[in-house]
Protein backbone atom coordinates (compact mmCIF):
# COMPACT_ATOMS: atom_id res chain seq x y z
CA UNK A 1 0.00 0.00 0.00
CA UNK A 2 1.35 3.53 -0.47
CA UNK A 3 3.25 5.53 2.16
CA UNK A 4 3.84 8.76 2.07
CA UNK A 5 7.47 10.27 1.61
CA UNK A 6 9.34 12.71 3.45
CA UNK A 7 9.31 16.34 2.93
CA UNK A 8 9.79 16.88 -0.91
CA UNK A 9 12.40 19.62 -2.00
CA UNK A 10 10.58 21.01 -5.45
CA UNK A 11 7.65 23.39 -4.85
CA UNK A 12 7.00 24.61 -8.76
CA UNK A 13 7.55 22.66 -12.14
CA UNK A 14 9.64 25.54 -13.22
CA UNK A 15 12.46 24.10 -11.12
CA UNK A 16 12.09 20.69 -13.51
CA UNK A 17 12.66 22.73 -16.17
CA UNK A 18 16.32 21.75 -16.93
CA UNK A 19 16.87 18.88 -15.04
CA UNK A 20 13.50 16.76 -16.25
CA UNK A 21 11.35 18.39 -19.10
CA UNK A 22 14.16 19.56 -21.34
CA UNK A 23 16.14 16.25 -21.19
CA UNK A 24 13.05 14.79 -21.95
CA UNK A 25 12.41 16.70 -25.07
CA UNK A 26 15.61 16.12 -26.52
CA UNK A 27 15.53 11.96 -25.59
CA UNK A 28 11.62 12.10 -27.20
CA UNK A 29 13.08 14.34 -30.53
CA UNK A 30 15.92 11.28 -30.64
CA UNK A 31 13.21 8.78 -30.31
CA UNK A 32 10.64 10.38 -32.81
CA UNK A 33 13.90 10.36 -35.35
CA UNK A 34 14.84 6.26 -35.33
CA UNK A 35 11.46 4.52 -34.22
CA UNK A 36 10.23 5.27 -37.57
CA UNK A 37 13.08 4.13 -39.71
CA UNK A 38 13.95 1.05 -37.68
CA UNK A 39 12.38 -1.25 -40.13
CA UNK A 40 13.89 0.28 -43.11
CA UNK A 41 17.01 0.26 -41.92
CA UNK A 42 16.62 -3.46 -41.12
CA UNK A 43 15.54 -3.87 -44.41
CA UNK A 44 18.25 -2.19 -46.01
CA UNK A 45 20.93 -4.39 -44.15
CA UNK A 46 19.37 -7.52 -46.13
CA UNK A 47 16.57 -8.21 -43.39
CA UNK A 48 13.29 -9.75 -44.91
CA UNK A 49 10.25 -8.08 -43.73
CA UNK A 50 9.36 -10.69 -41.25
CA UNK A 51 12.90 -10.19 -40.04
CA UNK A 52 12.44 -6.53 -39.75
CA UNK A 53 9.31 -6.83 -38.05
CA UNK A 54 10.86 -8.49 -35.24
CA UNK A 55 13.81 -6.42 -35.27
CA UNK A 56 11.49 -3.60 -34.61
CA UNK A 57 9.74 -5.71 -31.88
CA UNK A 58 13.11 -6.26 -29.96
CA UNK A 59 13.08 -2.73 -29.14
CA UNK A 60 10.11 -3.15 -26.72
CA UNK A 61 10.95 -6.29 -25.93
CA UNK A 62 14.23 -4.74 -24.40
CA UNK A 63 12.39 -2.51 -22.41
CA UNK A 64 10.24 -4.86 -20.92
CA UNK A 65 12.89 -6.91 -20.23
CA UNK A 66 15.16 -4.70 -18.21
CA UNK A 67 12.11 -2.47 -16.20
CA UNK A 68 12.76 -5.06 -13.11
CA UNK A 69 17.06 -4.76 -13.40
CA UNK A 70 16.28 -1.37 -13.82
CA UNK A 71 14.66 -0.42 -10.60
CA UNK A 72 17.68 -2.48 -8.83
CA UNK A 73 20.32 -0.24 -11.02
CA UNK A 74 18.47 3.02 -9.62
CA UNK A 75 18.13 1.70 -6.26
CA UNK A 76 21.59 0.68 -6.12
CA UNK A 77 23.45 3.95 -7.88
CA UNK A 78 20.30 6.75 -7.71
CA UNK A 79 18.71 8.05 -10.16
CA UNK A 80 21.45 10.25 -11.03
CA UNK A 81 23.81 7.75 -12.42
CA UNK A 82 21.37 5.30 -13.43
CA UNK A 83 19.61 8.46 -16.18
CA UNK A 84 22.95 8.75 -17.15
CA UNK A 85 24.21 5.33 -17.35
CA UNK A 86 21.26 4.63 -19.47
CA UNK A 87 21.47 7.77 -21.69
CA UNK A 88 25.51 6.15 -22.33
CA UNK A 89 23.94 2.64 -23.06
CA UNK A 90 21.15 4.12 -25.56
CA UNK A 91 24.27 6.20 -27.71
CA UNK A 92 26.47 3.17 -27.54
CA UNK A 93 23.37 1.43 -29.11
CA UNK A 94 22.62 3.99 -31.57
CA UNK A 95 26.26 3.97 -32.70
CA UNK A 96 26.58 0.44 -33.24
CA UNK A 97 22.75 0.45 -35.40
CA UNK A 98 24.00 3.23 -37.59
CA UNK A 99 26.86 0.86 -38.27
CA UNK A 100 25.64 -2.42 -38.00
CA UNK A 101 27.27 -5.08 -40.89
CA UNK A 102 24.45 -7.10 -40.60
CA UNK A 103 20.53 -7.36 -39.36
CA UNK A 104 21.73 -10.03 -36.47
CA UNK A 105 23.82 -7.08 -35.31
CA UNK A 106 21.94 -4.86 -35.49
CA UNK A 107 19.10 -6.65 -34.06
CA UNK A 108 21.27 -6.62 -31.09
CA UNK A 109 22.48 -3.15 -30.86
CA UNK A 110 18.41 -2.40 -31.01
CA UNK A 111 17.62 -4.84 -28.11
CA UNK A 112 20.17 -2.59 -26.20
CA UNK A 113 18.72 0.40 -27.18
CA UNK A 114 15.26 -1.06 -25.72
CA UNK A 115 17.42 -1.84 -22.11
CA UNK A 116 18.88 1.74 -22.10
CA UNK A 117 15.69 3.63 -22.28
CA UNK A 118 13.89 1.60 -19.67
CA UNK A 119 16.76 2.42 -17.68
CA UNK A 120 16.26 6.10 -18.49
CA UNK A 121 12.68 5.84 -18.22
CA UNK A 122 12.27 4.88 -14.79
CA UNK A 123 15.36 6.72 -13.26
CA UNK A 124 13.50 9.55 -14.36
CA UNK A 125 10.28 8.22 -12.88
CA UNK A 126 12.12 7.68 -9.86
CA UNK A 127 13.42 11.12 -9.47
CA UNK A 128 10.56 13.23 -10.44
CA UNK A 129 8.52 10.68 -7.88
CA UNK A 130 11.11 11.63 -5.04
CA UNK A 131 11.36 15.39 -5.50
CA UNK A 132 7.70 16.49 -6.24
CA UNK A 133 4.92 16.60 -3.39
CA UNK A 134 1.58 14.95 -4.44
CA UNK A 135 -0.61 17.56 -4.70
CA UNK A 136 1.72 19.04 -7.76
CA UNK A 137 2.56 15.36 -9.07
CA UNK A 138 -0.22 15.21 -11.59
CA UNK A 139 0.59 18.75 -13.18
CA UNK A 140 4.32 17.41 -13.30
CA UNK A 141 4.25 14.69 -15.08
CA UNK A 142 1.40 14.94 -16.99
CA UNK A 143 3.71 18.10 -18.25
CA UNK A 144 6.57 15.50 -18.54
CA UNK A 145 4.34 13.31 -20.61
CA UNK A 146 3.52 16.76 -22.88
CA UNK A 147 7.50 16.97 -23.62
CA UNK A 148 7.46 13.63 -24.37
CA UNK A 149 4.50 13.91 -27.17
CA UNK A 150 6.53 17.08 -28.59
CA UNK A 151 9.32 16.04 -28.97
CA UNK A 152 8.26 12.49 -30.72
CA UNK A 153 6.57 14.81 -32.82
CA UNK A 154 9.64 17.05 -33.60
CA UNK A 155 11.38 13.99 -34.14
CA UNK A 156 10.38 12.72 -37.74
CA UNK A 157 11.14 15.99 -39.08
CA UNK A 158 14.45 16.64 -37.68
CA UNK A 159 15.22 12.83 -39.22
CA UNK A 160 13.87 13.56 -42.81
CA UNK A 161 16.11 16.59 -42.89
CA UNK A 162 19.31 15.22 -41.32
CA UNK A 163 18.77 11.72 -44.18
CA UNK A 164 19.08 14.47 -46.97
CA UNK A 165 22.27 14.26 -46.25
CA UNK A 166 23.24 11.22 -43.90
CA UNK A 167 20.74 8.71 -45.35
CA UNK A 168 19.30 6.88 -43.40
CA UNK A 169 21.82 6.45 -40.72
CA UNK A 170 21.09 10.15 -39.86
CA UNK A 171 18.45 9.24 -37.68
CA UNK A 172 20.38 7.63 -35.52
CA UNK A 173 22.92 10.42 -35.68
CA UNK A 174 19.91 12.86 -34.17
CA UNK A 175 19.10 10.40 -31.25
CA UNK A 176 22.89 10.31 -30.73
CA UNK A 177 23.46 14.23 -30.63
CA UNK A 178 19.86 14.86 -28.60
CA UNK A 179 20.88 12.14 -26.05
CA UNK A 180 24.29 13.29 -25.71
CA UNK A 181 22.62 17.07 -25.03
CA UNK A 182 20.30 15.30 -22.47
CA UNK A 183 23.23 13.25 -20.95
CA UNK A 184 24.80 16.93 -19.92
CA UNK A 185 21.95 18.32 -18.73
CA UNK A 186 21.88 15.34 -16.26
CA UNK A 187 25.07 15.86 -15.17
CA UNK A 188 24.72 19.64 -14.93
CA UNK A 189 21.80 19.88 -13.26
CA UNK A 190 19.89 16.50 -11.48
CA UNK A 191 20.92 16.00 -8.19
CA UNK A 192 20.47 12.43 -6.54
CA UNK A 193 16.70 12.73 -4.53
CA UNK A 194 17.01 9.72 -2.08
CA UNK A 195 18.29 12.31 0.09
CA UNK A 196 16.42 10.09 2.99
CA UNK A 197 17.89 6.62 2.41
CA UNK A 198 14.58 4.87 2.73
CA UNK A 199 14.06 6.60 -0.97
CA UNK A 200 16.72 3.72 -2.30
CA UNK A 201 16.97 0.79 0.74
CA UNK A 202 17.90 -2.58 -0.77
CA UNK A 203 14.51 -4.46 -0.38
CA UNK A 204 13.59 -7.97 -1.67
CA UNK A 205 11.81 -7.80 -5.07
CA UNK A 206 9.31 -10.44 -4.41
CA UNK A 207 8.48 -8.92 -1.27
CA UNK A 208 7.65 -5.51 -3.08
CA UNK A 209 5.44 -7.58 -5.32
CA UNK A 210 3.68 -9.30 -2.92
CA UNK A 211 3.02 -6.57 -0.21
CA UNK A 212 1.85 -4.73 -3.34
CA UNK A 213 0.00 -6.84 -5.13
CA UNK A 214 -3.98 -5.50 -4.62
CA UNK A 215 -2.40 -2.22 -6.11
CA UNK A 216 -1.00 -4.10 -9.17
CA UNK A 217 -4.14 -6.20 -9.69
CA UNK A 218 -6.04 -3.00 -9.69
CA UNK A 219 -4.43 0.00 -10.79
CA UNK A 220 -1.31 -2.08 -12.01
CA UNK A 221 -3.88 -3.44 -14.42
CA UNK A 222 -5.88 -0.26 -15.41
CA UNK A 223 -2.54 0.93 -16.67
CA UNK A 224 -2.17 -2.16 -18.93
CA UNK A 225 -5.36 -1.59 -20.75
CA UNK A 226 -4.00 2.28 -21.01
CA UNK A 227 -0.89 1.48 -22.55
CA UNK A 228 -2.35 -1.43 -24.44
CA UNK A 229 -5.07 0.93 -26.10
CA UNK A 230 -2.42 3.33 -27.01
CA UNK A 231 -0.10 1.08 -28.50
CA UNK A 232 -3.11 -0.63 -30.10
CA UNK A 233 -4.34 3.45 -31.73
CA UNK A 234 -0.71 3.26 -33.79
CA UNK A 235 -1.41 0.25 -35.50
CA UNK A 236 -5.34 -0.27 -36.38
CA UNK A 237 -6.06 3.73 -37.62
CA UNK A 238 -2.96 2.97 -40.20
CA UNK A 239 -4.42 -0.34 -41.48
CA UNK A 240 -8.58 0.54 -41.75
CA UNK A 241 -7.25 3.48 -43.36
CA UNK A 242 -5.41 1.24 -45.42
CA UNK A 243 -8.74 -0.87 -45.27
CA UNK A 244 -11.33 2.02 -46.60
CA UNK A 245 -8.44 3.49 -49.11
CA UNK A 246 -7.09 6.20 -48.25
CA UNK A 247 -3.14 6.69 -49.20
CA UNK A 248 -0.14 7.29 -46.58
CA UNK A 249 -0.62 11.32 -47.30
CA UNK A 250 -4.25 11.13 -45.58
CA UNK A 251 -3.01 8.47 -42.96
CA UNK A 252 0.04 10.84 -41.71
CA UNK A 253 -2.53 13.65 -41.49
CA UNK A 254 -5.09 11.86 -39.70
CA UNK A 255 -2.43 10.82 -37.25
CA UNK A 256 -0.87 14.66 -37.46
CA UNK A 257 -3.98 15.88 -35.87
CA UNK A 258 -4.75 13.01 -33.32
CA UNK A 259 -1.26 13.99 -31.75
CA UNK A 260 -2.18 18.01 -31.76
CA UNK A 261 -4.81 17.10 -29.98
CA UNK A 262 -2.75 15.14 -27.34
CA UNK A 263 -0.30 17.34 -27.19
CA UNK A 264 -3.21 20.68 -26.08
CA UNK A 265 -4.43 18.88 -23.36
CA UNK A 266 -1.37 18.11 -21.29
CA UNK A 267 -1.39 20.54 -18.42
CA UNK A 268 -5.20 20.62 -18.00
CA UNK A 269 -5.14 16.64 -17.54
CA UNK A 270 -2.13 17.50 -15.09
CA UNK A 271 -4.60 19.99 -13.40
CA UNK A 272 -7.19 18.01 -13.83
CA UNK A 273 -6.09 15.23 -11.75
CA UNK A 274 -4.02 17.36 -8.43
CA UNK A 275 -7.90 19.28 -8.34
CA UNK A 276 -10.20 16.20 -8.50
CA UNK A 277 -8.46 13.04 -8.46
CA UNK A 278 -6.43 10.33 -10.14
CA UNK A 279 -9.89 8.78 -11.60
CA UNK A 280 -11.20 11.70 -13.11
CA UNK A 281 -8.65 11.73 -15.58
CA UNK A 282 -8.21 7.83 -15.99
CA UNK A 283 -11.96 6.79 -16.29
CA UNK A 284 -12.32 9.10 -19.08
CA UNK A 285 -9.18 8.29 -20.53
CA UNK A 286 -10.01 4.63 -21.14
CA UNK A 287 -13.91 5.63 -21.60
CA UNK A 288 -13.34 7.90 -24.26
CA UNK A 289 -10.17 6.00 -26.15
CA UNK A 290 -12.61 2.99 -26.03
CA UNK A 291 -15.77 4.44 -28.04
CA UNK A 292 -13.67 5.72 -30.11
CA UNK A 293 -11.77 1.95 -30.99
CA UNK A 294 -15.78 1.11 -31.10
CA UNK A 295 -16.15 3.71 -33.68
CA UNK A 296 -13.80 3.09 -35.71
CA UNK A 297 -15.13 -0.07 -38.25
CA UNK A 298 -18.01 2.40 -38.93
CA UNK A 299 -15.86 4.90 -41.20
CA UNK A 300 -15.29 4.30 -44.71
CA UNK A 301 -13.94 7.66 -45.61
CA UNK A 302 -10.99 10.00 -44.35
CA UNK A 303 -13.67 12.93 -42.75
CA UNK A 304 -15.13 10.12 -40.44
CA UNK A 305 -11.55 8.43 -39.82
CA UNK A 306 -10.33 11.98 -39.18
CA UNK A 307 -12.95 12.30 -36.26
CA UNK A 308 -12.79 8.83 -34.77
CA UNK A 309 -8.60 9.89 -34.05
CA UNK A 310 -9.80 13.09 -33.09
CA UNK A 311 -11.56 11.07 -30.35
CA UNK A 312 -9.02 8.61 -29.60
CA UNK A 313 -6.46 11.10 -29.43
CA UNK A 314 -8.56 13.37 -26.92
CA UNK A 315 -8.77 10.43 -24.60
CA UNK A 316 -5.06 9.72 -24.74
CA UNK A 317 -3.99 13.38 -24.65
CA UNK A 318 -6.66 13.41 -20.99
CA UNK A 319 -4.61 10.30 -19.38
CA UNK A 320 -0.99 12.40 -20.06
CA UNK A 321 0.87 11.24 -17.49
CA UNK A 322 -1.44 9.44 -15.76
CA UNK A 323 0.14 5.81 -15.60
CA UNK A 324 3.27 7.50 -14.43
CA UNK A 325 0.72 9.35 -11.92
CA UNK A 326 -0.97 6.52 -10.33
CA UNK A 327 2.88 4.40 -10.47
CA UNK A 328 4.39 7.41 -8.18
CA UNK A 329 1.19 7.91 -5.96
CA UNK A 330 1.30 3.78 -4.78
CA UNK A 331 5.24 3.45 -4.70
CA UNK A 332 6.22 2.71 -0.99
CA UNK A 333 8.96 4.92 0.33
CA UNK A 334 11.17 1.44 0.98
CA UNK A 335 11.94 -0.14 -1.74
CA UNK A 336 10.22 2.85 -4.73
CA UNK A 337 12.35 1.81 -7.22
CA UNK A 338 11.75 -1.81 -7.06
CA UNK A 339 8.43 -1.25 -7.14
CA UNK A 340 8.51 1.39 -10.28
CA UNK A 341 10.53 -1.14 -12.23
CA UNK A 342 7.21 -3.36 -11.20
CA UNK A 343 4.75 -0.94 -12.36
CA UNK A 344 6.74 -0.13 -15.59
CA UNK A 345 6.42 -4.00 -16.69
CA UNK A 346 2.79 -4.21 -16.09
CA UNK A 347 2.45 -0.72 -18.74
CA UNK A 348 4.89 -2.39 -20.85
CA UNK A 349 2.92 -5.58 -20.88
CA UNK A 350 0.27 -3.16 -22.85
CA UNK A 351 2.21 -1.46 -25.16
CA UNK A 352 4.02 -5.17 -25.92
CA UNK A 353 0.78 -6.91 -26.00
CA UNK A 354 -1.95 -4.50 -27.39
CA UNK A 355 -1.02 -4.68 -31.26
CA UNK A 356 -0.57 -8.53 -31.05
CA UNK A 357 -3.59 -9.11 -29.52
CA UNK A 358 -5.16 -7.24 -32.95
CA UNK A 359 -2.89 -9.04 -34.88
CA UNK A 360 -4.20 -12.23 -33.42
CA UNK A 361 -7.74 -10.85 -33.33
CA UNK A 362 -7.90 -9.71 -36.92
CA UNK A 363 -6.40 -13.29 -38.12
CA UNK A 364 -9.38 -15.03 -35.97
CA UNK A 365 -12.21 -12.62 -36.75
CA UNK A 366 -11.84 -9.32 -38.50
CA UNK A 367 -9.96 -6.21 -38.14
CA UNK A 368 -13.20 -4.14 -37.34
CA UNK A 369 -13.88 -6.85 -34.91
CA UNK A 370 -10.46 -6.75 -33.63
CA UNK A 371 -10.87 -2.95 -32.93
CA UNK A 372 -14.18 -3.55 -30.99
CA UNK A 373 -12.20 -6.17 -28.48
CA UNK A 374 -9.75 -3.58 -27.79
CA UNK A 375 -12.06 -0.98 -26.57
CA UNK A 376 -13.78 -3.85 -24.54
CA UNK A 377 -10.17 -4.17 -23.12
CA UNK A 378 -10.66 -0.33 -22.14
CA UNK A 379 -14.12 -0.64 -20.90
CA UNK A 380 -12.94 -3.51 -18.48
CA UNK A 381 -10.11 -1.33 -17.03
CA UNK A 382 -12.34 1.72 -16.80
CA UNK A 383 -14.39 -0.58 -14.44
CA UNK A 384 -12.02 -1.86 -12.17
CA UNK A 385 -10.43 1.50 -11.66
CA UNK A 386 -13.96 2.94 -10.59
CA UNK A 387 -14.78 0.11 -8.86
CA UNK A 388 -11.90 -1.31 -6.97
CA UNK A 389 -8.66 1.45 -7.32
CA UNK A 390 -8.87 3.22 -4.39
CA UNK A 391 -8.54 7.01 -5.13
CA UNK A 392 -4.71 8.08 -4.10
CA UNK A 393 -5.27 11.56 -3.12
CA UNK A 394 -7.88 10.45 -0.47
Amino acid sequence: MQHQQPAPYTSSLRSLSVSVYLPTFLFAVGQGAVIPIVALQATSLGASLAVAGIIVALRGIGVLAFDVPAGWLVARFGERRAMTAGTLMVIGSLAGSAWSPNPFIFGLFTLLMGCGWSVWLLARLTFVTETVPMQLRGRALSTLGGMNRAGNFVGPFAGVLVATFAGLDGAYYVHMASALLATACLIAFVRDAGGAPAGHGHTNFPAIVRENATVFMTAGIGATAIQALRATRQSVLPLWAVHVGLDATAVSLIFGISMAMEMVLFYPAGSAMDRWGRKSVAIPCLTIMSIGMVLLPLTDEFWSLAVVGLIIGFGNGLGSGIVMTLGADFSPVVGRAQFLGAWRVFGDLGTAGGPLAVAGLTALVTLGGASVAMGGVGAVGAALIFFRMPEPLK
